[in-house]
């Protein structure tokens, strides 16, 4: 989906922050990174990127998202990147060996959204591509998020992982209550508008010949202005099918021209 409008103002709203442990590819970097700006994070932390950085495939893959990329901040221990975190929860996608909440998306975005609104700080942790967070990673984290993945195919890529989470999260938040669009509509067809256009189509209908049986005819009209009606024209659109009515009706009087045309005789 294309739709980035760049003359939108940046909100830095408190936000939870997305700590990738170990990354590998700086392509899933800025894919992360474009997920987490869709849905309005900035707060992105490294712990130990593989290639280091900054990370030319990272801001490339990030496609602008250069708002959250410019923010990155890398640390050597995730003890560091999380420090300043008052709740922090893991991703995974495999049962662990101990004792730790598991919640699904929805509840640890409700919970997160519930701290963050408290003046408080939390963050969503992502493991390496590979193998995922360590059972020592998870250990200093408050609880653990998985998704309702298929059991038989449970792993995700990094920046769709963080994209479901971000797009819960803000969901949770009461930030998508309202979408960046609307419907386009129209001006309404009056009913003026809709009756003429009824008449025009039953009037070129008599000259077609369709109403081959009179007595059904008032059941057959009463059936098209029905289904028409539902179609919830625009004065845009009243004027379009009349316009389709009028060629049809046309060519319709050429080809009876062309039929009843004399033959000349010399």
């Amino acid at each position: 989906m294309a739709g980035t409008d760049s003359s939108q103002e940046r909100v830095f709203r408190p936000t939870p922050a997305v700590i990738l442990c170990e990354p590998q590819l700086g392509e899933n970097i800025g894919s992360a990174a474009r997920a987490m700006a869709n849905f309005g994070l900035w707060d992105l932390r490294l712990v130990n990127p593989r290639d280091g950085w900054p990370n030319e495939k990272a801001r490339a893959t990030a496609s602008k998202a250069d708002h959250v990329i410019e923010r990155v901040r890398v640390f050597e221990t995730l003890e560091a990147a999380i420090a300043d975190l008052t709740l922090v929860y893991a991703t995974t996608a495999r049962s662990r060996d101990m004792r730790k909440p598991v919640l699904g998306p929805e509840d640890a975005c409700q919970n997160l959204t519930a701290h963050i609104d408290q003046g408080f700080q939390a963050g969503l942790l992502f493991g390496r591509e590979r193998w995922g967070l360590n059972n020592e990673e998870i250990a200093i984290s408050d609880a653990i998020v998985t998704l309702p993945v298929e059991q038989a195919f449970a792993s995700l890529n990094i920046a769709q992982a963080v994209l479901i989470l971000a797009y819960e999260w803000r969901r949770q938040s009461g930030l998508s209550a309202t979408l960046p669009f609307k419907e386009a509509i129209g001006e309404p067809a009056g009913k003026d508008e809709l009756v003429g256009m009824f008449e025009h189509l039953e009037k070129t209908l008599d000259k077609s010949g369709f109403f081959t049986t009179p007595d059904k005819r008032p059941a057959m009209i009463n059936n098209l202005r029905t289904m028409l009606g539902r179609g919830q024209f625009t004065s845009q659109e009243v004027r379009t099918f009349r316009g389709i009515i009028s060629s049809l009706d046309r060519a319709h009087e050429r080809q009876r021209e062309n039929r009843v045309k004399p033959i000349k005789t010399e």
